[in-house]
């Protein structure tokens, strides 16, 4: 069931779902807020909390309206792109060969069919992204698992238009967004600890804090590294 509420200028879609606590969120690009309460919790006590919260949901709006946005990617020669935090130039190689992906020094190496057109240009290096934390994965998962005490089934890699990760306790799964390839590589650890920790306490409590503070005391400077980071420009869905 789905309601809203408007505190002055702010709207707010409140969610009810079967959960014991009340979530706030605020998503970019351009600071849309959602709750998710209790199925059970009234909406004058969902308001109440939303209130106490304005002045949080207020300062988070402004650093999302603050960031930088990539521009549009359009795959063509000499475009800037990001691998682990590194500007990269593209070059783009027209060739009746086998689809290749190259890193060098200077340059993303994108070796194509003759006249391929953007989507599926940019088609290939999601996939290639993709990879990238694929591989960075083992080792990640290795070093914090037993650190943290976890046990994990899947870990999943998309594409996630509101989220850098995702987990679900129950399945003991995560997801991260395939953006993180483009990022500094401790933005991806930062993330990942984050979800692993979820498995632990699914709610963003004092636990949860302590629990990051605990294994990644440095935390709240990746948080913060990722958060001064372009975001990809795009129209986001919730």
């Amino acid at each position: 069931m789905t309601a809203q509420l408007q505190l002055g200028d702010i709207r707010v879609d409140v969610v009810r779902k079967d959960i014991k606590h009340i979530h706030l969120g605020v998503y970019p690009p351009l600071g849309r807020v959602r709750i998710a309460a209790p199925e059970w919790m009234a909406l004058d006590s969902i308001r109440l909390f939303a209130v106490d919260k304005l002045a949080w949901i207020k300062r988070q709006q402004e650093k999302l309206r603050a960031q930088l946005r990539d521009p549009p990617r359009e795959y063509i020669e000499r475009e800037s792109h990001y691998v682990w935090g590194r500007r990269y130039l593209l070059r783009v190689i027209e060739k009746d060969a086998p689809v290749a992906i190259e890193l060098t020094h200077r340059y993303l190496r994108l070796q194509i069919r003759p006249g391929m057109d953007s989507s599926r240009r940019a088609e290939l290096l999601e996939q290639w992204y993709r990879a990238r934390i694929h591989q960075a994965l083992p080792a990640l998962l290795t070093k914090w698992k037993p650190v943290l005490g976890v046990h994990i089934n899947r870990v999943f890699v998309q594409r996630m238009k509101t989220r850098w990760g995702g987990c679900n306790a129950a399945a003991c799964n995560i997801r991260l967004n395939t953006e993180l390839a483009k990022k500094p590589p401790e933005c991806l650890e930062y993330i990942l600890v984050h979800e692993l920790i979820h498995l632990r306490e699914p709610t963003h409590n004092q636990r949860f804090l302590q629990l990051m503070h605990e294994a990644m005391p440095n935390w709240r400077l990746c948080r913060d590294e990722l958060n001064r980071l372009p975001l990809r420009q795009e129209l986001w869905e919730y």
